[in-house]
């Protein structure tokens, strides 16, 4: 979808509750910070809109470039970025809830009510999650052998995953 004022991609969607029925704004980051700024300084009341109630919460450029450095973050097992989880809305590994905790844990709690599991667990759950973490690092490691070109240690790889696949149907 594309900003309302301009070519470039939207960003920031912004439904507004004002009047008789919602009104959706879809901006580009430039566009989506002056909207805000300009929704925030015409305003009389503290909260009348959602854009001056986000344009006092947050600062938008701030929070851009926050989102920008967060973006490039990537856990170091699998390598998923947190702009990858963003777009495609999944993690790569059990590692990620780690690795992306602090911006994880509102997102959890907004959907789920709280942050504790507290149904049933699979018995061998612990153990595996282990070695599906391994098997995820070295898939990633194997991959970027061959992109490198080291085809030895990507057999290496490849025959210690096949090792731990084969360990892992044993246990079953």
């Amino acid at each position: 979808m594309k900003c309302q004022y301009c070519e470039k991609p939207a960003t920031f969607h912004i439904t507004e509750l004002t009047g008789d029925k919602p009104s959706e704004l879809h901006f580009c980051e430039e566009h989506a910070r002056i909207y805000l700024t300009q929704s925030s300084h015409e305003q009389q009341e503290p909260a009348s809109s959602l854009a001056g109630v986000l344009a006092q919460h947050l600062k938008v450029g701030q929070t851009a470039e926050d989102l920008a450095q967060l973006d490039q973050r990537a856990c170091p097992v699998c390598g998923v970025t947190f702009y990858e989880f963003r777009h495609a809305g999944r993690l790569g590994c059990p590692h990620d809830y780690v690795c992306f905790h602090d911006e994880l844990m509102p997102l959890i709690v907004n959907i789920h009510g709280a942050n504790e599991h507290v149904g049933k667990r699979p018995r061998h759950g612990a153990r595996e999650a282990g070695d599906q973490t391994r098997l995820i690092q070295l898939r990633r490691e194997m991959k970027e052998a061959v992109e490198q070109e080291d085809y030895e240690q990507a057999s290496k790889l490849r025959d210690e995953i096949r090792r731990l696949e084969k360990q892992r149907g044993k246990q079953t």
